[in-house]
């Protein structure tokens, strides 16, 4: 996997694969992934659109009590304005095209496909009071193979209203749906009628950004885990003394993250839980001595994420919110900073363990740590071999550097004052998927220089990372350029992940 894409990312294979529930409850990140790379289809349960329709009866209950946010009233600093019974749904209609103010780049088609997923699993929990007819029409849209045309700013954390005024529009026949191959003549589906109240009901949700944390949470799972193959190959080239990695250490300090980063490493080397202790060194450098701990905090840090992604496109977030006993209850719990604050620190885990892959990197073209030509040269002594990949590799961490200043820190005053805060979820997930593309390129950079030095050495280690590794890197060692082998390497990533 690499690098993040737009095409099917690679989904482990097992059964209920083709069919994805979407009931409310039940939607993982795996399930949701699935729906987004078009590899199955979506099933909603009859109980789960019977929740809908009673959360609906009971907004049309209460729309004729009194004023609903958003359905008798105003949205904002407009939340004292009333809004006429007979002009709810003109008022539900001008909601949707005035905040259809997106602006940017348009969202890559497997985002646009992630984000309509979770919201109607959202809806499917029942809180939003909308018409079951939109939960049905955005599963229908994931049946076809089709998504709307989505601009990446518009959210700040607090609703992707931008993202979801689009989305309205296009389900309502207004904008054009679009597929993921232009020339498909798949069908669309039928346009969706407007009734009072669907508009903010549809609106309220960080559907846009939870769909990017998902996706991203996928793509760093994918890489951490290739991490431990690279980083197995290169402590292998440097004789690394495999006392850092032992069970016994890690159980002193029983985090769950350095404890599976550790035991993965003594897997893929076939070490055991309790090695001998040795090595060329007494102690090795941190890109190798402290790589359990570093590795293993980026680890917790995406399984963090992964469980309040999966907390929140299983619950209802609308304003307000209506609640399985009838009532109708005004709030914030739209307000992302859960999700914000995971995505942030997951890039800043990141970026601690690529600073580790890039220091491995330099220490494979050092001669003291792996006896080796310095910069693993294979030709006259002023060759320049593996140097120039230090370059491309500090180049890459750069970038991701400047992906882990946490969004979070950021500060909006919108609507008139009324909305004083902000969470950036939004920003924060696109840094995510930023940060993927750059650690996977100092990942590559790394794995090139560890195959290298392995092949160098007398003997290479007879174990499956470093045959995949080396099956697909080219063999020769004189000075050539090096950007495919990089590419190749990033290409690889995926294939280690499974070992």
């Amino acid at each position: 996997m690499g690098t993040p894409h737009d095409g099917p990312t690679r989904v482990p294979p097992g059964t209920g694969n083709t069919r994805v529930v979407l009931d409310g409850h039940g939607l993982d990140v795996p399930g949701l992934v699935r729906l987004a790379d078009a590899a199955a289809e979506p099933v909603v349960p009859p109980e789960a659109l019977d929740r809908v329709r009673r959360a609906r009866d009971s907004a049309d209950r209460l729309a004729g009590t009194g004023r609903l946010y958003g359905r008798g009233t105003g949205v904002g600093a407009h939340r004292s304005v009333p809004v006429e019974p007979a002009d709810e749904t003109g008022h539900g209609l001008r909601l949707l095209r005035s905040h259809a103010g997106g602006a940017g780049r348009l969202v890559p088609p497997r985002q646009a496909r992630a984000m309509l997923a979770v919201r109607a699993n959202q809806l499917l929990a029942g809180g939003s009071g909308i018409h079951p007819t939109w939960v049905t029409a955005l599963t229908e849209a994931l049946r076809l193979g089709v998504h709307p045309a989505i601009n990446e700013y518009g959210g700040l954390g607090t609703g992707d209203l931008t993202a979801l005024a689009q989305t309205g529009l296009t389900l309502l026949g207004e904008r054009p749906w679009l597929t993921a191959v232009p020339e498909d003549t798949t069908g669309m589906p039928a346009p969706v009628t407007l009734r009072p109240g669907d508009a903010l009901a549809l609106l309220s949700s960080n559907a846009l950004a939870l769909a990017g944390a998902a996706l991203a949470a996928h793509g760093t799972d994918v890489l951490l885990r290739a991490t431990h193959a690279v980083a197995a190959l290169s402590l292998a080239a440097v004789s690394g003394s495999p006392e850092a990695y032992a069970a016994p250490v890690h159980a002193l300090r029983p985090y769950p993250g350095p404890a599976q980063a550790a035991a993965e490493v003594r897997r893929l080397l076939g070490w055991p839980d309790r090695p001998l202790t040795g090595g060329r060194r007494i102690q090795d450098p941190y890109g190798f001595r402290a790589f359990p701990q570093v590795h293993g905090a980026a680890l917790d840090a995406c399984a963090a994420l992964r469980r309040i992604v999966e907390v929140e496109v299983n619950c209802p977030t609308e304003n307000p919110v209506l609640t399985p006993d009838g009532h109708a209850y005004h709030h914030g719990g739209f307000f992302a900073a859960p999700l914000g604050l995971a995505l942030d620190g997951l890039n800043l885990a990141m970026l601690q363990t690529a600073q580790l892959s890039a220091a491995r990197l330099t220490a494979l073209g050092r001669p003291d740590l792996t006896g080796l030509p310095a910069y693993l040269t294979a030709g006259p002594a002023s060759s320049s071999g593996t140097m120039i990949l230090e370059y491309t590799a500090n180049s890459a961490l750069a970038d991701l550097r400047s992906c882990a200043v946490p969004a979070s820190a950021g500060h909006a005053v919108v609507s008139q004052g009324l909305e004083e805060a902000a969470s950036f979820a939004g920003q924060a997930a696109r840094q995510t998927e930023r940060a993927t593309t750059a650690y996977a390129t100092v990942l590559a950079c790394e794995l090139v220089t560890a195959v290298r030095a392995l092949r160098l050495s007398r003997v290479p280690p007879a174990i499956p990372a470093f045959t995949a590794a080396a099956t697909a890197l080219l063999p020769n060692t004189e000075d050539r350029p090096l950007t495919g082998d990089v590419t190749t390497a990033m290409e690889l990533l995926s294939v280690l992940a499974e070992l």
